[in-house]
């Protein structure tokens, strides 16, 4: 198996990925307030929406490089 086949699969798999769950989410701890020794801080949750025409062109993608980046030998 060549890398150009490995990087089609991974890409559809992701693409499929953010169709089915159109984002994901994170927290991001950040210092609010350092005060001598004490220190303040707050847990942010952040949130990222992937679109679908991102999911839907990496399944072209990986396709593309499955059917025809594996052609040549």
């Amino acid at each position: 198996m060549n890398a150009t086949r490995i990087i089609g699969i991974v890409l559809i798999a992701a693409g499929a990925l953010a169709l089915a769950y159109g984002g994901f989410s994170y927290t991001k701890d950040t210092t609010a307030v350092k005060l001598g020794p004490v220190e303040l801080s707050v847990q942010e949750k952040k949130t990222v929406s992937v679109p679908v025409w991102a999911g839907v062109g990496a399944i072209v993608a990986g396709g593309l490089l499955l059917v025809l980046g594996g052609s040549k030998r």
